[in-house]
């Protein structure tokens, strides 16, 4: 069997490191109390012998440390999460007003774009986005490690950037400010890797239940969404820290929900119809979000990295012309989403704010501010929902209720179809109005947006995020593949490498003494491409001058990840008539591990050479 590119460190059980010390009374490990003379121990080692007694006691109460970490990760997420909603709505508030004067809704969104965008490429690259795909590249991919520097930079970055009139949402960032929290205390008080990963949803859990004033969606959410395991085994865990941040909430800013609506009624059953129409308009709208949103953001990463620091800059502008006519444009505004919900908002003002704030969004985000999308989709979903719901009501009036239960059920719908998360939206909607009796239109028009935005979007929006950055989460089948044949197991270190700046006619000089027939192309980044001598042969009469670099793709090339199967190895190198696969790293698909070959493949299932 090939030598496996793993570390042989394997992590306690215990979520405690215990440290050597000298003999002045602190911790020896391992050693025996020692004796004096006399054959009485000495003060020096009955120190030693308390603290191991200590730590012993500790390790076998460590569901109930768990536990007091969930109440503490709760306590400070919470406090966290008030100091957002503060800093962001009450400095919005006096920085552009709605009535006051047009200059302002224009310059603090460019000032404050280009401000952030300095700090975040100078210090805290980390920073960027919304906060949710990190902390699952966290969970999966980087050892459930957030840093602190991060932590500060997304509270502070996110909290002037919504501050100066961006539109993007607090929830996401609080996502990653809540695992953050977490994975900081579990590494400060020395817990494993495994123990601080398993804190990262507590953490994610307490942030949405402050966030949204929801403590039952943000349970769900934490488990379908970060987890993507509805039976993960800290969901008591989960269910503590929620419930804690959501009193830290109650107590700072009063009993107060989200949004204030009337009592839902359903009027006539022919409504049922009409939300199954709205659901089907949602997923659109859900799909047109995401695809544009992608879209863009693929076209900024393409631009040369010294632009990146004020390529946010094109957000703010955008955002700042837009406010200078239409005011709500600026900020989370959920202001305008209660009017919507009171039907107190004309219908060409909806209209026109689906269309202003879902571009106004996606540029926002894609040139690179922090900020999420969880907040720009109940908004968006509001307007739409009141839209439809307007039509409806004036074509049918004595069968449709009023525009503002529309606006209620497709904040739903949207926040389904983009966020694809149906089981969340319905609770949360449902935890929003405290009315049962909107479930059953919310489940109608949530499970028809998730159809039809799955089937016109195939990749969920934080994942093709994720993979935008060259991060590649694992799914619930290979999460669950225990035990079963991985590439981890058969992998070799890389051998031969083409740098990306050979031509053709350079690289076909160089392969023709390789013994193998698959080559990889690399550059300062990292592995970028896999190349086939045959496919060199065909480009060496068009493009013999061109450099390997322009001919590969970076983003997207074959490779798996160790801990992916080696039936997939194989269908891959199928796919791709190659005999050699790169093995990547799952937060970084640039950096390379190792390689796979076709016979490591054959070897590990049994078939022998002819």
């Amino acid at each position: 069997m090939r030598p496996i590119l793993r570390g042989t460190h394997r992590a306690s059980k215990s979520p405690f490191r215990l440290t050597r010390c000298n003999p002045r009374g602190m911790l020896l490990i391992g050693h025996s109390p020692e004796m004096n003379e006399s054959g009485h121990t000495t003060s020096g080692s009955w120190c030693r012998t308390w603290l191991l007694d200590r730590v012993a006691e500790l390790r076998q109460r460590e569901e109930q440390v768990f536990l007091v970490l969930a109440l503490v990760i709760g306590a400070l997420t919470g406090l966290a999460v008030v100091a957002f909603i503060l800093l962001t709505e009450r400095m919005g508030m006096r920085l552009y007003p709605v009535g006051g004067a047009p200059w302002r809704r224009l310059l603090f969104p460019v000032a404050g774009s280009l401000g952030i965008g300095y700090l975040l490429h100078r210090y805290f690259p980390d920073a960027r986005g919304s906060g949710v795909p990190q902390t699952k590249a966290a969970l999966f991919a980087r050892e459930g490690r957030i840093t602190l520097r991060t932590v500060l930079g997304k509270f502070l970055c996110t909290s002037a950037t919504l501050a100066s009139g961006i539109p993007l949402g607090r929830e996401g960032p609080s996502v990653q400010v809540g695992g953050g929290i977490a994975s900081v205390l579990g590494r400060l008080l020395g817990l494993s890797a495994e123990q601080v990963k398993k804190l990262i949803p507590v953490g994610a859990a307490a942030a949405i239940a402050a966030a949204f004033n929801t403590p039952l969606a943000a349970v769900l959410f934490s488990l379908e969404e970060i987890m993507g395991d509805l039976h993960a085994p800290v969901m008591g865990a989960v269910v503590l820290a929620s419930a804690t941040s959501w009193v830290v909430l109650r107590v700072s800013l009063g009993n107060n929900p989200l949004f204030k609506v009337p009592q839902y009624q359903l009027v006539h059953p022919l409504e049922f119809g009409v939300y199954a129409v709205l659901g089907v308009v949602g997923g659109v709208v859900s799909v047109a979000f995401t695809k544009l949103l992608l879209s863009m953001r693929a076209r900024f990463l393409r631009f040369p990295q010294n632009t990146v620091w004020f390529q946010p800059v094109a957000g703010g502008l955008l955002v700042g012309l837009m406010g200078w006519f239409v005011p709500q444009v600026l900020g989370v505004g959920y202001g305008f989403v209660g009017e919507a919900l009171n039907g107190r908002m004309a219908f060409q003002l909806m209209l026109l704010l689906v269309v202003l704030k879902l571009l106004a969004v996606t540029t926002s985000y894609a040139s690179g501010n922090a900020g999420g999308i969880f907040g720009p989709a109940l908004f968006i979903g509001a307007m739409l929902g009141g839209t439809v719901g307007t039509v409806a009501h004036h074509l049918l009036p004595a069968y449709t209720a009023t525009p503002g239960a529309y606006a209620l059920v497709g904040m739903g719908a949207v926040f389904a179809g983009i966020v694809r998360a149906p089981m969340t939206s319905v609770l949360m909607i449902f935890e929003m109005t405290q009315d049962y009796a909107v479930i059953v239109p919310l489940m109608i028009a949530n499970l028809v947006s998730l159809f039809v935005a799955s089937r016109l979007q195939h990749a969920p929006i934080y994942e093709a995020l994720a993979v935008q950055d060259g991060i590649h989460l694992p799914s619930a089948e290979t999460r669950q593949r225990h035990g079963r044949r991985q590439v981890m197991r058969v992998m070799r270190t890389a051998g031969e490498l083409l740098p990306a700046e050979l031509t053709v006619r350079e690289a076909l000089e160089l392969v023709h003494s390789s013994k193998f027939r698959t080559l990889l192309v690399t550059d300062r980044r990292g592995v970028i491409g896999v190349i086939s001598v045959s496919w060199l042969e065909r480009e060496l009469t068009e493009s013999a001058d061109k450099k390997l670099g322009e001919l590969v793709d970076a983003l997207v090339f074959p490779h798996v990840h160790p801990d992916q199967g080696l039936d997939l190895a194989l269908e891959r190198m199928g796919a791709n008539q190659i005999e050699i696969l790169p093995v990547v790293n799952r937060a970084d698909v640039h950096k390379l591990e190792g390689v796979v070959t076709l016979r490591d493949v054959l070897d590990a299932y049994g078939v022998t050479r002819a």
